[in-house]
C-alpha cells in the first residue's frame, strides 16, 4: 500500500528539541569521520579545490539568517594562497550582495566544492573578511576584468565529504536528468511570480543578452 500523505500536523508530532533527543536517533560516528578534518588545507585538498569550477558558499548574517550562493569560474579560480588561507573572487552578480553583507556582520562561512563526475566533495569551515585591495583584484581578473572584491577565507575545519549524496542522487548520470522543457526554468518562474507582462521568450532573451554582456 502506498505510504499515507504528510499533513502539516504530522510535522508538530516526534520534534527533536534537546541535544540528547538527537544523539538518541544516531550511531556514534565512525573514528575516520572524525579524525579526517583538519584546521589546515593537505596538497591534495589543495589540487581537489584547483581542480573545482563550481562552488557552494554559505553564510549568515549576525542574527543567524542563513543564505547559500552558488560561485562557478574556471578551475584555478580559487587561489590557494597557502594551507590556511583561500581567496575567492567575487564577480559580477544581481548586486543583492547577500553572502557580503552577511560576512561583514558575521565572517563565520563555509565552503562546498565540487568537481564534475566526483562524488565526493571537499568543505571547508572557517570565518572571511572582503579585500578591495587593487593588486589582489588585478591578479584576480577574468577577461580582463578584476573583480569589485575579493573573499578572503581562514580555514578552520577542512575534510573531505562521503559520496552518498551523489550516489542516491546519481547526479552525474546524465540518464537520470529531465528531459529538457520539463523543469520549470528561471523566466517563466519570474513570469509567474512577479506578474510580468512579457513573454516568457521575451524574458529569457533579455537574460541570455545581459548574461553575454555582464558574465565578468
Amino acid at each position: 500500500m502506498p505510504a499515507p500523505p504528510i499533513t502539516s500536523d504530522m510535522l508538530t508530532q516526534d520534534v527533536i528539541a534537546t541535544q540528547q533527543q538527537l544523539l538518541d536517533v544516531f550511531d556514534s560516528p565512525r573514528s575516520v569521520s572524525l579524525q579526517k578534518e583538519s584546521v589546515a588545507i593537505t596538497d591534495l585538498e589543495r589540487a581537489f579545490i584547483e581542480a573545482s569550477a563550481f562552488y557552494l558558499l554559505s553564510t549568515a548574517s549576525a542574527a543567524g539568517v542563513c543564505d547559500v550562493s552558488p560561485r562557478g569560474d574556471p578551475a584555478g579560480s580559487v587561489v590557494v594562497v597557502d594551507d590556511r588561507t583561500l581567496l575567492l573572487p567575487d564577480r559580477a552578480g544581481n548586486n543583492r550582495i547577500d553572502s557580503l553583507q552577511n560576512i561583514v556582520a558575521n565572517p563565520q562561512v563555509g565552503l562546498l566544492f565540487l568537481v564534475p563526475g566526483c562524488d565526493e566533495t571537499l568543505r571547508v569551515n572557517g570565518t572571511a573578511t572582503l579585500t578591495t585591495n587593487p593588486a589582489v583584484l588585478s591578479a584576480l581578473a577574468m577577461q580582463d576584468k578584476p573583480p569589485r572584491l575579493a573573499i578572503v577565507v581562514r580555514t578552520e575545519e577542512v575534510f573531505m565529504h562521503c559520496a552518498r549524496a551523489f550516489r542516491r542522487s546519481r547526479l552525474w548520470d546524465r540518464t537520470t536528468w529531465p528531459e529538457p522543457g520539463t523543469v520549470p526554468q528561471m523566466p517563466a518562474i519570474l513570469k509567474q511570480k512577479l506578474a510580468m507582462p512579457e513573454p516568457v521568450e521575451a524574458i529569457a532573451a533579455d537574460r541570455e543578452e545581459r548574461y553575454r554582456t555582464t558574465l565578468y
